[in-house]
């Protein structure tokens, strides 16, 4: 359910982005699509990192080791 949420809030995190940047940054169609492919790809980027971090934790690769005291 966590990951759906928040997979859920980078999507209208970057929309809003995506639509801040059309409406303040309008300087002509390629620099427009430029602005938008950067905030996409920011998004797409921050997302990928939290989903490798939120998914690495779910199956560590290192088990902790007990002690016998």
């Amino acid at each position: 359910m966590g990951f759906l949420v928040t997979s859920a809030i980078f999507f209208l995190a970057g929309f809003i982005a995506c639509m801040f940047s059309l409406l303040c940054c309008n300087r002509g169609a390629s620099t427009n699509i430029f602005h938008l492919t950067l905030v996409i790809t920011a998004t797409v980027c921050c997302w990928m990192m939290w989903a490798i971090v939120y998914l690495a934790q779910m199956k560590p690769l290192i088990n902790p080791i007990l002690s016998g005291e």
